[in-house]
């Protein structure tokens, strides 16, 4: 049985955002750079009042209220919602966060209202796919809607397959961790997923994005996502069977910009810094690459498998859209 006491909504939700908000300083400066201004440990407070947070957080909201408010869990409900957020999300003037290009495209796509499989920038993989998904991995749900919902959220704006099978995993590791599951499990938990659904193409919910030049049959098209997706945990596997030396993780499993390695260079901080919620923000801050991403991944993971309790006290009251994520989180907590 779940104890609910722990609130891991609101750990998973205000994890992401805290996560987002020590990585937004740091995510275009290089680890050198990091280090000079928050020594070698990276950025372990929050800074301003309210701590201000990304498009990461600001599209994970779009993704949480979609959710809140769709009067059914079916594509059909939920796509105009995830629709109507997206391009409220793109036209308001708190989107000055060094938004992502690619969802910035499809949006513009979306606000003409075409069909959202044309809308999508299709041979895009980035990681605005994965980094605002966690709402799905907290819904009470059925794997198959969950993998529906997640695919569908990322699918919006980022076509290719591999961003839908990473925003999969991500939804299903926050799934896991909620239900439970430790955080050690996940390497082997998401590659058994992976290859149980390598082949799975989910046409009541992606409808024929499918279609391509070059592509003969759906199956093929979604094998590529999570072919890349087991790849990329075969390195993460590799990178938590030897010591950690402390430095960078891109160098492990990628620098985040694409979802797969976003996903597995945040479990990669989540695992090691299990028992250290802060430092393993700190540490995805502390990177390289896409920092604001992995460390809100990390975040969530970290948040969903201890609940509120892993977050320093005073921080809820300080992060940027702290009324929205309690608002959301005790939804489903």
């Amino acid at each position: 049985m779940i104890d609910t006491s722990l609130r891991r909504a609101a750990g998973s939700l205000f994890g992401l955002a805290y996560g987002d908000a020590l990585g937004k300083p740091t995510e275009f400066l290089t680890v050198a750079e990091i280090v000079r201004r928050y020594g070698p440990a990276g950025p372990r407070d929050l800074t301003g009042d309210p701590a201000l947070v990304t498009d990461d957080t600001q599209m994970a909201l779009a993704v949480g209220w979609a959710l809140h408010d769709a009067p059914a869990l079916t594509p059909e409900a939920v796509e105009p919602l995830l629709r109507e957020r997206f391009l409220a999300w793109a036209a308001s003037p708190e989107n000055n966060r060094a938004p992502g290009m690619t969802c910035l495209r499809a949006c513009a796509e979306l606000g003409r209202g075409v069909r959202w499989q044309e809308a999508t920038v299709v041979g895009s993989k980035g990681c605005g796919a994965n980094m605002r998904v966690t709402p799905v991995g907290l819904l009470d749900v059925d794997l198959d809607t969950l993998a529906g919902l997640a695919q569908l959220q990322a699918g919006l704006t980022h076509g290719h397959p591999t961003g839908l099978a990473a925003s999969e995993l991500t939804a299903y590791a926050v799934r896991l961790l909620r239900d439970g599951a430790a955080l050690a499990a996940l390497p082997r938990l998401l590659a058994d997923r992976a290859r149980d659904q390598r082949r799975v193409y989910r046409a009541d919910w992606l409808g024929d994005l499918w279609r391509r030049p070059g592509v003969d049959a759906p199956e093929d098209f979604i094998a590529q996502g999570w072919d890349d997706c087991l790849a990329v945990l075969g390195r993460l596997d590799v990178a938590l069977a030897v010591p950690d030396d402390g430095g960078d993780p891109c160098r492990h499993t990628g620098e985040g910009w694409i979802a797969e390695e976003a996903l597995a260079t945040a479990l990669f901080c989540a695992i090691r810094h299990a028992d250290d919620p802060v430092t393993a923000l700190a540490r995805g801050a502390t990177t390289a690459g896409d920092s604001d991403s992995i460390a809100a991944l990390a975040g969530a993971f970290v948040g969903a498998a201890l609940g509120m309790p892993a977050w320093p006290v005073g921080w809820a009251a300080r992060i940027e859209y702290a009324d929205q994520l309690d608002t959301l989180a005790r939804a489903w907590d």
